[in-house]
């Protein structure tokens, strides 16, 4: 069939250009919302991320430090017992620090815990807190602090097309453990900003400001990296990179860190 009136041409040709701009507009806002759906904390997705610290640079020393992280998560849904959603969180480091007799010691950290109470499941504004253990299951002395630990766990996060927002605070404080080893009282804030980009790519500045509330020592990194998620099937594959530089620090704490990660959030 031939088609000779110029004004049924123009016609299609415009449906034709919107089907194919609303398939990209479709497009765009998929990919933002699995970045979205990584990046979110408080996602009831069960996930597993593998997060990699490398420290470079301390003040005031010439040392070096790692810590890989295995984090898995898992969410709960509201029953009889609970009647809110949870995220649990558990934190698995393996870590690597200066030995005093010389050289470094690798091995296992201390494992951290935390179980999230949902205040307000849904929308875009979400926000829970809830208790927290860190345990003493280092393998060396320098690998840990020796000290069973327990505090609270809050987080507070916004989503939008636009990305993810929000901070994550952690407070802890030692109650029991090897009586030769100092008491901790330790504040964490993790501030978070992501920004989504087309395709997948987002900017990121998500650096954890670290308060030793017992001695006095703090460090306050900022950071600035990039990231992409992606599907496989139904699992979000969300791959990052991000240097982080103290611009306020009190002790002998990090000056350069370098985080890198790769995690899986996985579908129904």
């Amino acid at each position: 069939m031939t088609i000779g009136n110029t004004s049924t041409r123009s016609r299609l040709c415009l449906a034709a250009g919107g089907l194919l701009a609303c398939l990209s507009t479709a497009h765009a806002q998929t990919a933002a919302d699995d970045a979205n759906r990584s990046n979110n904390p408080l996602t009831p997705a069960a996930s597993f991320g593998l997060q990699n610290y490398y420290t470079p640079s301390i003040f005031g020393t010439n040392t070096h430090t790692n810590d890989f992280l295995l984090r898995p998560t898992m969410p709960f849904g509201a029953n009889s017992i609970v009647p809110v959603p949870q995220i649990l969180r558990m934190t698995v480091p393996i870590s690597t620090r200066p030995d005093p007799a010389g050289g470094y010691q690798t091995g296992l950290g201390d494992i951290n815990l935390f179980d999230i109470f949902l205040l307000n499941a849904g929308g875009s504004t979400q926000f829970g807190i809830g208790p927290l253990l860190t345990m003493p299951t280092a393998t060396d002395k320098s690998l840990g602090t020796g000290k069973w630990q327990a505090g609270l766990a809050g987080l507070a996060v916004h989503t939008s097309k636009a990305g993810v927002f929000g901070a994550l605070l952690q407070w802890q404080h030692s109650f029991a453990g090897q009586g030769d080893r100092p008491t901790v009282q330790a504040l964490t804030v993790q501030p978070f900003i992501i920004y989504n980009l087309p395709e997948g790519w987002y900017l990121r500045s998500t650096a954890t400001w670290s308060f030793d509330l017992q001695h006095g020592n703090y460090y306050i990194p900022i950071g600035l990296g990039a990231g992409k998620a992606w599907k496989v099937g139904k699992t979000i594959v969300n791959a990052f990179i991000e240097p982080q530089y103290s611009v306020a620090h009190s002790g002998n704490v990090p000056r350069w860190q370098v985080l890198a990660g790769v995690n899986f959030t996985f579908g129904h």
